[in-house]
């Protein structure tokens, strides 16, 4: 296991935190084909996340062109005065410089780097990046010195506990505190793992004892209940919904004691229901005809695992036209929990 040693003094952090300190955010994690600014505006509008995460923008290795039209669209959307912070992947520090003085000459505020994503790790490649960049962590120093260097705003990390021994992330510690980051986000699975086990936050725990760095617990909250429980384990200074939170929008209100900590059945489909709608109308103004709008629709319901309404979600899945799952949604929409013929 590489050890890195901390920097004598550590960079100051310039407007560091997307949050204000001594409060506990609920971020809404970024996820690639989800986290689109349309359901980021919904989320904004309904929930209000106290921070909120681009997809990642994918860097390639030797680009130095910046940011294409598209992902520029998507980094300068800071709907509600919600701070947004932009994800980054890539593995060459330059077209990460690059990539991130694009992010910011159109709006960004603040950069994070995915160092977790488990896609693809097991091709360990050249251009390997995400949670692959775990398994070869000797990248890691010039990448994160050259984004410090670049970024005049916040700086964070999300990171996998390891790539093959979940205890890696303690020794990558003093390397995160020296080169400059603000924060960072743990998944306490090894990149190895991918999203099967469980996620082991009592290593959280261990992580947040071990760094002067706030850690945002992150993996697997899925109900009220288990985010409570999370933040009294661990003591991260806030939590970072992911799955969760697309399957279940006011999640985040069930945090703050807002809405029932579970909703009834009937409610819980009408609730699906209104947010399904709520997408198809935002979809269809961000993405170009119903074929691409479906698609989209289909990512989101395949992050939602309700047996109670298993069959519609099943018959949803299916549907081969925007008109027919228009039609499922009305089942939705009225609370019932009839089985489809």
């Amino acid at each position: 296991m590489t050890t890195f040693p901390g920097a004598e003094t550590s960079r100051v952090p310039r407007d560091g935190l997307p949050w204000t300190p001594g409060a506990q955010p609920l971020m809404l994690a970024p996820m690639q084909g989800i986290t689109n600014r349309a359901l980021r505006r919904l989320f904004v509008e309904w929930v209000r996340p106290d921070v909120v995460f681009t997809e990642f923008v994918r860097v390639r290795r030797g680009s130095r062109r910046g940011l294409s039209a598209a992902d520029r669209d998507e980094v300068a959307d800071e709907p509600g005065g919600i701070p947004l912070v932009v994800q980054l992947i890539g593995v060459d520090a330059g077209a990460l410089v690059a990539a991130a003085q694009g992010a910011q000459e159109a709006g960004a505020r603040h950069l994070n780097l995915n160092v977790g994503c488990p896609y693809g790790y097991g091709r360990m490649t050249p251009g390997s990046s995400g949670g692959a960049l775990l398994g070869a962590p000797e990248a890691l120093p010039s990448i994160l010195r050259a984004l410090r260097g670049a970024v005049t705003g916040g700086f964070s990390v999300k990171v996998r506990a390891g790539y093959e021994d979940p205890r890696q992330i303690l020794s990558l510690l003093p390397l995160f505190e020296g080169e400059g980051v603000d924060f960072l986000v743990l998944h306490p699975r090894t990149v190895r793992q991918g999203y099967a086990g469980q996620p082991d936050h009592a290593l959280t725990a261990e992580v947040v004892g071990a760094t002067r760095l706030p850690v945002i617990a992150n993996g697997d909250i899925v109900t009220a209940e288990e985010g409570r429980g999370v933040l009294a384990q661990t003591g991260a200074a806030g939590l970072m919904l992911g799955r969760g939170a697309v399957s279940d929008p006011r999640l985040f209100e069930r945090l703050r004691g807002r809405a029932p900590a579970r909703p009834t059945p009937e409610g819980r489909s009408r609730e699906l229901g209104r947010y399904l709608r709520a997408l198809v109308e935002r979809y269809r103004n961000l993405f170009c005809g119903e074929d691409q709008v479906l698609y989209k629709l289909k990512e989101v319901v395949r992050h939602v695992p309700d047996p109670e309404l298993a069959d519609v979600f099943r018959d949803l899945k299916r549907c081969r036209t925007l008109s027919a799952f228009l039609g499922h949604l009305r089942q939705l929409e009225s609370g019932a929990q009839q089985k489809s013929p």
